[in-house]
């Protein structure tokens, strides 16, 4: 009992510090300053994160209770506890998703010529036009089914929007219900476009125009009431790596397996029959709590069409176009430019084609010799693969991809079965870690005789799809140093053949977590001993407790700590003789924070680091993962000068956490600071509308020096 105190006291619930950041999704579908297609674009968002986390770690909790585990998580509760207590918070979050959809998002769509109609609301027009495409698109691809001894309960694919019927035979008005299913079609849009005039948008839900046809459908029957549901499935994949021949293989059966997943959730409409509801929660063997009840579309998140669909650019964040990399009058291509000084880019303010470029020039290149990529996540007809393809053919090329990248695995498994085909090495990393690095390595024989390395690192995949609205850091360089470590990593990653030192990169599952944690105790010394010392860290998560107790311990020593962490954090930030300088702030806004950013005073001789890694278990101990430094004085001063301390001024788009895990918007903390958007900021910049000047003047990030510390306090966790 005791322990599990000593925890609460120093982290937070992971399940509430995911609500959490959802629900800041959320408040971005509510504020009415955001145009109103991008609010319903995050409301969808919330909808699929939260289908993601269901699926996964909803599951998870419930595969480890039916296991027998009972050991205690961060916040010292044992996994049914904390399945109870995410239970509870994602049936009050549904709740909240309806309210903003039937309160705010559908009457203002409305407003604008934009409705999800009734059928009873139709014209006749409408209905006669809608009952055609029925006929044309839809009938052709349904099976309805009537469930009895002969045709047992039908196996419904995860996430699969369905109907759910009661049914007596006209025959047997006495007789007994029957139960019929009928599956929605996934290759049809969930919303039928009606004809409309004067640029109005007209919609109805295919389950509806499904339901009003289900009389044909099912005759001989009395449809006596009817609604939609969908199941969530257990996602996780389960296999032995060590066991397995072709891990390839392995992935494919298993993606195959993942569709009979246990069900874990079912979501229905509002209103819908009693009946139906138990009959439907008996079959999936769901607990009464696992159901959902929505008043609206059972998928919130296919309402992302209507942004697609919605061509109403006034309804739109205004568009943004990336600046391009230009080089100077000297070089005549990237690699003569490299040669000169480093490049850094951030995305999607800086143009991602400059990384296509890179890789682009280097499979075109003839004094290019070799090209190495590892690869986790991308797009569709992705220019890296036709890049690659195209270098297989005249020089060597390698390839490091990565199977298990979570819903990727399938056009993963097809990319490297193509790459293959096309005479590219492939291989798939270090049994028992994910391969989440992001490096590509080009070697040259320049004009001046020498062979150089060139190479691109970076904080986001190799996707030009996502880097429109990721925001991401990509380094280009040819410094002697890291490009030979970076060599040196891709024989870890093919040969599993690992060399003891790997300075000046941080590698994991070798050196990262003992270096950052290192870091992070250099500054703790530095304050002890009076020099300058603070540490700006930008990630996706902090999760990891060794992490966040040398935090602790740095705080107390006298370290200001500033944190921007998009998603979860269970650090507990402001509480005196704990954590009392460290803050932690979130930015949600237009375009999805993604970039992983250290900064360390170090004593006034500042060192940054970006990378591919969080301070997670998952990223530090279970993953290939690489931080770089940045070396470059320009790059460094970039970084220093402009985007840290952008984020760092934020008051519009950033909460700011408190200690309890909750957040609050930074406007209503920082009353009376300037009003500040780090994104539009940057966009500003990026566009030749801003510079430096516009940046409201917060704390250095290298501090002054100050008299050391003289205290002999513990920190407040040393007793455990």
């Amino acid at each position: 009992m005791a322990r599990t105190k000593q925890k609460q006291k120093l982290f937070t619930g992971r399940d509430h510090s995911w609500m959490q950041f959802n629900r800041r999704v959320l408040e971005e579908a509510e504020d009415p300053s955001n145009p109103l297609l991008e609010r319903v674009k995050f409301l969808a968002i919330t909808g699929s994160n939260l289908d993601e986390y269901v699926e996964i770690r909803q599951a998870g909790l419930m595969q480890r209770i039916e296991d027998g585990y009972r050991e205690q998580g961060y916040d010292g509760l044992r996994p049914d506890e904390s399945l109870a207590s995410l239970t509870a918070e994602i049936h009050t979050f549904v709740e909240a998703q309806y309210r903003c959809w039937n309160d705010l998002l559908l009457p203002e769509l409305r407003k604008q010529g934009i409705r999800l109609m009734e059928w009873d609301e139709l014209d006749e027009e409408a209905r006669a036009y809608a009952q055609a495409y029925f006929q044309r698109e839809v009938d052709p691809l349904l099976t309805p089914i009537a469930i009895d001894p002969a045709h047992p309960f039908p196996r419904v694919l995860n996430k699969a929007l369905c109907l759910a019927l009661l049914l007596r035979r006209k025959r047997k008005s006495s007789g007994p219900q029957v139960l019929g299913v009928v599956t929605v079609p996934r290759a049809l849009p969930r919303f039928v476009r009606l004809p409309a005039i004067d640029g109005k948008f007209d919609y109805l839900l295919l389950q509806d125009l499904i339901a009003q046809n289900l009389g044909g459908m099912y005759r001989g029957y009395e449809v006596q009431s009817r609604t939609a549901f969908r199941v969530t499935r257990n996602s996780n994949l389960y296999f032995e790596e060590e066991e397995a021949r072709s891990l390839l293989e392995t992935i494919r059966v298993e993606l195959h397996n993942r569709r009979k997943g246990d069900s874990v959730r079912l979501e229905i409409e509002t209103g819908a029959d009693p009946e139906i509801v138990e009959r439907l929660r008996v079959n999936f063997e769901l607990d009464e709590d696992q159901v959902f009840r929505g008043d609206g579309p059972v998928n919130l998140s296919r309402l992302m069409f209507f942004y697609s669909d919605i061509q109403r650019p006034d309804l739109k964040f205004a568009p943004f176009t990336p600046k391009p990399l230009h080089l100077s009058r000297k070089s005549t291509n990237i690699f003569d430019e490299l040669r000169q000084h480093d490049v850094l880019l951030h995305h999607p303010y800086d143009s991602y084609d400059s990384v296509v470029d890179f890789i682009q020039q280097g499979a075109e290149d003839p004094a290019v010799v070799s090209m190495k990529q590892t690869l986790y996540r991308t797009s569709q007809d992705s220019p890296v693969f036709s890049a690659l393809i195209e270098a297989a053919a005249t020089k060597e090329a390698t390839l490091v991809v990565e199977l298990m990248a979570r819903f990727d695995e399938a056009s993963n498994i097809r990319w490297a079965r193509s790459m293959e085909d096309a005479g590219v090495q492939v291989f798939h990393g270090v049994v028992g870690l994910k391969t989440h690095c992001k490096l590509a390595l080009l070697v040259r024989r320049d004009e001046d005789g020498v062979t150089r390395r060139y190479c691109h690192l970076g904080t986001g995949n190799y996707n030009p799809i996502t880097a429109r609205f990721y925001t991401d850091l990509s380094l280009l360089t040819c410094d002697p140093q890291i490009t030979e470590r970076v060599h040196m990593v891709f024989n870890y990653l093919t040969a599993h053949a690992e060399i003891d030192d790997y300075r000046p990169l941080l590698v994991a599952p070798l050196t990262m977590a003992e270096s950052f944690l290192g870091l992070i105790r250099r500054e703790t010394e530095h304050a002890r001993a009076g020099r300058p010392a603070h540490i700006v860290a930008k990630m996706n998560a902090l999760l990891e407790p060794s992490v966040i107790e040398a935090l602790y311990d740095a705080s107390n020593a006298g370290v200001e700590i500033d944190l921007i962490i998009r998603g979860l954090s269970i650090l507990r930030p402001g509480i005196k003789g704990l954590s009392s300088r460290i803050r932690v702030r979130s930015v949600v806004g237009r375009f999805l924070e993604h970039s992983r950013i250290f900064h360390f005073a170090n004593g006034g001789d500042d060192e940054i680091y970006l990378g591919s890694a969080d301070w997670m278990p998952r990223n530090l101990f279970e993953r290939c993962e690489v931080a770089f430094p940045v070396r470059d004085p320009a790059v460094k001063a970039r970084i220093h000068d402009e985007i840290l301390p952008a984020y760092l001024a934020d008051t519009i788009k950033a909460r700011l956490q408190q200690s309890d895990g909750t957040y609050k918007r930074a406007s209503q903390m920082l009353k009376g600071e300037p009003v500040f958007s780090a994104q539009d900021f940057l966009m500003k910049v990026a566009e030749g509308k801003s510079d430096l000047t516009a940046i409201p003047k917060g704390k250095p990030l290298t501090p002054p020096a100050r008299r050391p510390k003289k205290t002999s306090d513990e920190p407040a966790h040393a007793a455990d």
